[in-house]
């Protein structure tokens, strides 16, 4: 007997480091199964963090083996439908795949779909767990279907899934299928990975930055001097997972103290400018830490500039 295809569940996640996202419902209609195949598919974006966990997974999740094959056709699948919406081709991560290896292995012993089982971690927290990634956004499509060609079609035709798939911000992908019975289980996980500079490089480019924002005031440039206490004060902070620490509040004593996150260290914060601009200044220091917290979990850079 001919069964028709069908995508059973499909749940979509999207996440934006440090910043929140409203929980957004979507989905699409049960078709009549006599009369057509049948899909049905629910969606939600959601800050890292504040997903709501369903059910506990099981525990001492028994690996199964890798359906490599399966993974590289939906890669190609995915890349070819980006390239028709003239979206960039995504890398495929190995990190981000075992992230969701791990995800899709959960899924088969609940033997539910969710983002986020009870005991599991954020969907961040997952991607920085097996991968190095500097990632600015994240996002997740999960689903179960029949095979890999059935999979990618569903989830295409489900406008918030397919927004996913497309979107091109996005430049890196984890994927992972895994077999139970007559279900495929995928997981894809997206991400915009961003350069991964050095600290010195780092400290170079925000020394560049201030020097354009110099320029641009019409003030000389500002010699540039090493603190140690600088750095020390920016590693702080990272530890700390705040801006406000007590060798900052040394450092203010003496300087005029500039401190944020950054993802771009090519970027100054707006409110930086007047500060940079002063003509009373005549030197600068730059302290920089890369630091994964719980507010960042993929990583970001910490910054004390000290003006002088």
């Amino acid at each position: 007997m001919l069964r028709a295809s069908k995508l059973v569940v499909a749940l979509l996640l999207g996440v934006s480091a440090g910043r929140t996202r409203p929980s957004t419902p979507g989905g699409v209609a049960s078709g009549d199964a006599a009369a057509k195949p049948a899909h049905s598919a629910t969606s939600k974006n959601a800050a890292a963090g504040n997903e709501q966990p369903t059910s506990e997974a099981a525990t001492d999740i028994p690996f199964r083996e890798v359906d490599s094959e399966n993974e590289q056709r939906m890669l190609e699948l995915v890349n070819q439908a980006r390239a028709q919406a003239a979206a960039p081709r995504l890398t495929l991560d190995t990190g981000l795949s075992h992230a969701a290896r791990l995800h899709a292995e959960a899924m088969v012993a609940a033997g539910q779909l969710s983002h986020r089982f009870v005991g599991e971690p954020s969907l961040q927290q997952r991607l920085a767990a097996t991968s190095s990634l500097l990632l600015e956004q994240s996002g997740e499509n999960v689903a179960f279907d029949y095979n890999v060609s059935d999979a990618h079609q569903h989830l295409m035709l489900s406008p918030h899934h397919r927004a996913n798939l497309l979107n091109p911000v996005y430049n890196v992908v984890g994927l992972s299928l895994v077999r139970s019975g007559d279900r495929l289980y995928v997981v894809q996980d997206f991400g915009r990975a961003l350069p991964n500079y050095s600290l010195p490089e780092v400290k170079d480019r925000i020394a560049a930055a201030v020097a354009r924002a110099r320029r641009n005031a019409k003030q000389p440039n500002l010699a540039r001097r090493d603190l140690l206490t600088a750095d020390n004060a920016a590693c702080s902070m990272a530890q700390a997972d705040k801006l406000g620490t007590s060798p900052v509040h040394q450092l203010v004593q003496r300087y005029t103290v500039l401190t944020y996150t950054s993802l771009h260290p090519d970027l100054l914060p707006a409110s930086a400018d007047r500060a940079i601009a002063s003509r009373d200044l005549r030197s600068l220091s730059i302290g920089a830490c890369n630091g994964r917290t719980p507010t960042y979990p993929t990583g970001a850079y910490w910054v004390v500039v000290a003006l002088e």
